[in-house]
């Protein structure tokens, strides 16, 4: 990596960690710049305007999760295990210091849920895919057998991407220690309930 890559890289790493606290819109590029030593102008060299930031931030952070948690979860030989293993992860994501925030893409959807425009249009893209992704690894696990015939796979992805934001709420806003146990809970019996 050159080093104009690293000290994009460095930028967005620290906007990430901002935005998902502040959110996009509070995201300063003065507090930016001052976080990772450069001027306003240096940051504004690498991106051409906040929006176009904004834009990396969650580019970034889209790639990052699949990074952490879907990349690895497809390396597992079955539907189910994918499935744990994505949902293990994403916790891992979702609680990780990194984000002191949370999740940024989670961060990202509330403060953009009702706003028109680019930045919506790009994260529900990635939302979209991401849910798909869970859908798919349980169509895995009903073609392998593991999972019941008829299944309805679109309802067990809302539901079990349910529970990783009912994770994160509980987690993050109310610092619920047994939030993990709840979730696992709410796994173990989404599980159950497909292969009846």
């Amino acid at each position: 990596m050159n080093k104009g890559a690293q000290t994009r890289a460095t930028i967005l790493d620290q906007a990430i960690a901002m935005a998902s606290v502040d959110g996009l819109d509070g995201m300063s590029i003065g507090r930016l710049a001052i976080v990772t030593g450069m001027s306003k102008s240096g940051l504004f060299a690498h991106f051409g305007s906040k929006d176009a930031l904004q834009r990396a931030v969650l580019e970034t952070a889209a790639a990052a999760l699949a990074r952490s948690v879907l990349d690895p979860a497809q390396r597992e030989s079955t539907g189910e295990a994918r499935l744990r293993n994505f949902f293990q992860r994403w916790l891992d994501w979702i609680g990780a210091d990194k984000h002191p925030g949370g999740c940024p893409l989670i961060s990202a959807s509330v403060e953009l849920s009702d706003r028109p425009g680019e930045l919506r249009d790009l994260l529900v893209d990635h939302q979209e895919i991401w849910i798909d992704h869970i859908r798919r690894m349980c169509q895995k696990a009903v073609v392998e057998g593991n999972f019941r015939d008829g299944l309805d796979t679109r309802q067990f992805a809302f539901e079990f991407h349910g529970i990783g934001l009912s994770f994160n709420f509980a987690r993050r806003l109310l610092d619920d220690p047994k939030a993990q146990l709840h979730a696992d809970t709410a796994l173990e019996k989404l599980i159950a309930t497909a292969k009846r």
